[in-house]
């Protein structure tokens, strides 16, 4: 059998690299079905499709007369203005010598008259069955590109009438062969010379689906092949694909040929809501690799070849496409699960092994990708709003091999990353809320919470509306911190240090709990003394003005406010100094600040956010010639 590994193997840098191949199985390189002596060489030429030419009749009847008038002394030549119809050649004037149109049917050979050239007259000849069809062009470029013009529509005009009254299997697979070898030399430049074959196969496949043996399915594939390399298959193709690669998932052509096609649709595709039937292709294509020897590495192996060796992926279509592939799937097999469970009938076809062989399949997918730090941005947010069925969600085989996916976003260090695990927008839950101990997906007694817990508090969510949020999972956090978990641990401190509980009993409780192990008596006792330093910056007395020197940094200003009483200070001048966000620590802790001045500073969203939520008497806040941008002020309103 071959592999993808195979499939893969000529692709330049940009489309990844190699997927692993089964060491079981080696076999040769896939060899296209099409001769490097079919591709056309020299110059390529437009199609024309109309156009001013000068145009020449002649009779082939032997009498003197006719020999007469077709001699190059008397011979006549008109202007038209020649159009290259569906089915004939035509003048935009029907007179003179172009008054009966030529059918392509009618048309024996169209060949140039070379030996006219040194006479500076570039004609081509169109021989018919009572004569010929002189055209004259002004050079020898434009006398080509009316010759492949001809030559392309009146082969398109066989082929069409040939293919659509084949009958045998054998021959139609023939003349597609032929149809698609010709598109494949001709020097003509235009989407059609690759749109018409794929749309005419699709339009055949359609009329010919019952009689097209498995064989014949095979040769067609391959003769398709060629053309799909630059271009995206019809829906009625991709209806084929999908096909094959249901009823013979292990065949070589799946991996061979199939490969670079779903290749191209994944790194090109804009929208499969426009197509689903491609998107049913690729799915299913994934399924055939599931099917391979370990298939589940298989699939894996894809989408790291999607991904590339770089540590950028250099194709920004191919996660959202991977993304939507796998949540479309997913909801069709919960939909497919759900129909046969209600359906008596159905229910004795249903197979659970295979059903959940594919599910599994789709979340490996997500694992991979997770795998990569430059798309995790990207997949957390595509996941954030949990576009999951409910069934989904209720399922553990589901929520369980997630985990794997969510560990790995929520443990990345960049905060866009991580925050994609809270609720999409206020109110509305998210993939921590899910993992929280007592919630509907939690099965590992918080561990997995406690991971993603970890990471939001040492962060970006050591603050006053995450911690007022956490209110109402107090119970999991106690029961956490009892377990020595030292991020529950940093919860219950955090939320004792900016008074988020007014219930004095719960406080006593929580107060209980961290005092209940080793570092929770640490932690709490550091927080006491970092609230009786508090108390004494906070006293009154002191000044209620103060400017700090420029230059002056964040070390400056906490040594500043450790030196003494500043319950006072109304208004902090920290103009053109080199604070950071990181003072924001300091100022949260100045109750009575009215005005704050950080013009020209490094002071940026992080900070403004904090202060923000605690100085509640803030009147003036000056940000000129800071890195504050839209997403701080927001928490401004």
């Amino acid at each position: 059998m071959a592999t993808i590994g195979d499939a893969c193997v000529n692709s330049s840098s940009t489309d990844g690299v190699a997927l692993i191949p089964e060491p079981e199985t080696p076999q040769q390189l896939y060899t296209p079905p099409t001769s490097p002596k079919l591709v056309a060489s020299g110059p390529r030429h437009k199609i024309i499709s109309e156009g001013d030419i000068q145009v020449c009749r002649l009779n082939h009847t032997r009498t003197i007369v006719s020999k007469i008038m077709n001699s190059k002394y008397l011979r006549r030549w008109e202007s038209h203005k020649i159009i290259l119809d569906h089915s004939e050649i035509r003048s935009a004037t029907p007179v003179g010598f172009m008054e009966q149109a030529v059918p392509y049917s009618s048309i024996e050979d169209v060949h140039i008259v070379s030996r006219w050239d040194a006479g500076h007259k570039f004609c081509i000849r169109i021989t018919v069955q009572d004569g010929s069809l002189l055209l004259q062009a002004n050079n020898a470029y434009l006398r080509d590109q009316w010759l492949y013009s001809v030559q392309w529509k009146k082969h398109m005009y066989r082929y069409e009438k040939l293919l659509k009254s084949a009958r045998r299997p054998e021959v139609l697979v023939k003349e597609i062969k032929n149809m698609i070898d010709v598109s494949l030399t001709t020097p003509i430049q235009d989407a059609s010379v690759y749109q018409f074959p794929l749309d005419l196969v699709s339009e055949l496949l359609q009329q010919n689906a019952d009689v097209i043996s498995k064989a014949a399915h095979e040769n067609i594939i391959v003769a398709l092949a060629p053309l799909l390399e630059n271009n995206h298959p019809t829906q009625e193709i991709c209806d084929f694909f999908s096909k094959h690669c249901k009823n013979s998932p292990r065949s070589s052509i799946v991996i061979e040929l199939f490969t670079p096609v779903v290749q191209r649709i994944l790194k090109h595709s804009m929208d499969f809501g426009k197509y689903p039937r491609m998107r049913t292709f690729v799915q299913e294509y994934l399924q055939a690799l599931n099917c391979q020897n370990d298939g589940t590495r298989v699939v894996q192996g894809f989408i790291k070849s999607m991904h590339g060796p770089a540590s950028t992926c250099p194709h920004p279509r191919v996660l959202p496409n991977l993304v939507a592939v796998c949540l479309a799937a997913i909801y069709n097999l919960y939909e497919e699960k759900k129909t046969a469970m209600q359906d008596n009938m159905y229910q004795s076809q249903f197979d659970s092994v295979e059903w959940e062989s594919k599910l599994l399949c789709y979340v490996s997918m997500m694992e991979a990708m997770s795998e990569y730090n430059d798309w995790r941005y990207t997949l957390g947010s595509l996941l954030q709003p949990i576009p999951f069925p409910d069934d989904a969600i209720a399922d553990s085989l589901f929520t369980s091999n997630m985990k794997r996916v969510i560990q790995r976003v929520a443990s990345d260090q960049v905060c866009d990353v991580h925050q994609t695990m809270l609720g999409i927008r206020e109110g509305k839950e998210g993939w921590f809320h899910l993992y929280c101990p007592g919630g509907i997906a939690c099965d590992d007694d918080g561990q997995l919470w406690g991971i993603m817990l970890g990471t939001l508090i040492r962060c970006c969510c050591r603050r006053k509306k995450f911690l007022q949020g956490m209110t109402k999972m107090i119970g999991p956090v106690m029961l956490l911190a009892l377990r020595d978990n030292v991020a529950a641990m940093e919860t219950l401190c955090g939320m004792l240090e900016m008074e988020v509980i007014d219930n004095q009993d719960l406080k006593m409780q929580m107060i209980t709990t961290l005092q209940s192990t080793c570092e929770g008596k640490r932690m709490y006792a550091e927080l006491c003394d970092r609230q009786i330093a508090l108390r004494e910056l906070q006293q009154k007395g002191g000044p209620k003005k103060l400017t700090l020197p420029s230059k002056s940094t964040d070390n400056d200003l906490a040594k500043m406010l450790s030196s003494g009483s500043f319950g006072n200070l109304e208004c902090l001048s920290l103009a053109f100094t080199q604070v950071t966000s990181a003072c924001a620590n300091e100022l949260i802790k100045l109750p009575s600040l009215r005005y704050l001045n950080l013009w020209s500073t490094q002071f940026g969203d992080t900070g403004l956010q904090l202060i923000s939520e605690h100085l509640q008497k803030l009147q003036v806040l000056n940000l000129c010639e800071t890195p504050v941008t839209d997403k701080g002020l927001v928490s401004l309103a």
